[in-house]
């Protein structure tokens, strides 16, 4: 059995070296950068001939992208900032060689942030489909939270896939806080979702008491306290952009 990794980036030079390298076992490797202005697309051509270089047009579309360019009978799909640890590259090499194999898997991923391991607060086990037959699986949804669709049985494997999420920092974590909030709101708005005051005070609370309490978060330190409060911000945020949209706030001319 032959397999491809895929994997999409933007200016990921400080994350993408490590990602490539825990890559190099498999037998094609398919980078799409979107037109990363910092070393990213040089880095990535030592390791693969198949880099593309394209414009963003959203998660579904560029993945599904690189997904047309690979070849073999498996796809595994990465990100930058993501590492195959040595236990899960052998994993997968026996799984797929099974007679019985899946048509798809989830796999556990461990992220550090702030300078530990995130064993709680809802950031483990983070099982994420992401190793499927080629013929089986493409990516579906909308602008953010894309998924992998599996025409077949899905199976869990054991070990872990490594994140190295927010660049480590909470500066990071809000930048993509930002992000991510614009392109939810923008999800919401389309379907038919309105902003009401009552969630955007309740909403947030609940949010943080499923993360430091029910996800065991407190279990993680101040890290812990901090993926809770930030997670909290992140659905405050988001209703606020859903009210942007409704009132359409922003860039208005002075009447």
């Amino acid at each position: 059995m032959t397999i491809s990794i895929c994997i999409i980036c933007f200016n990921e030079e400080t994350n993408i070296r490590r990602c490539l390298e825990s890559s190099k076992w498999a037998d094609k490797i398919i980078v799409v950068d979107s037109m990363s202005q910092d070393g990213t697309a040089e880095i990535a051509k030592e390791y693969t001939d198949k880099v593309y270089q394209r414009a963003w047009p959203g998660y579904v579309e560029q993945k599904n992208f690189a997904l047309s360019k690979a070849e073999g009978d498996w796809i595994l799909s990465i990100d930058a900032d993501e590492e195959i640890s040595q236990s899960l590259q052998d994993e997968i090499r026996k799984e797929i060689e099974k007679e019985d194999a899946k048509d798809g898997y989830r796999i556990p991923r461990f992220s550090f942030y702030q300078g530990r391991w995130i064993k709680h607060s809802g950031f483990y086990p983070d099982r994420q489909l992401r190793l499927f037959r080629r013929n089986r699986g493409y990516w579906i949804g909308k602008r953010v939270h894309e998924m992998i669709h599996v025409n077949g049985e899905v199976g869990i494997l054991r070990n872990d896939l490594f994140h190295y999420p927010y660049k480590g920092i909470i500066s990071g974590q809000l930048h993509t806080v930002d992000r991510f909030s614009t392109l939810l709101a923008g999800n919401m708005y389309e379907e038919g979702k309105r902003y009401y005051l009552f969630f955007l005070l309740v909403r947030p609370l609940f949010k943080f008491a499923e993360v430091y309490f029910i996800k065991l978060g407190f279990l993680d330190g101040l890290a812990g306290f901090t993926i809770a409060v930030t997670s909290a911000f992140a659905v405050f945020v988001r209703y606020v952009k859903l009210r942007e949209l409704e009132k359409k706030l922003g860039n208005q001319t002075a009447l």
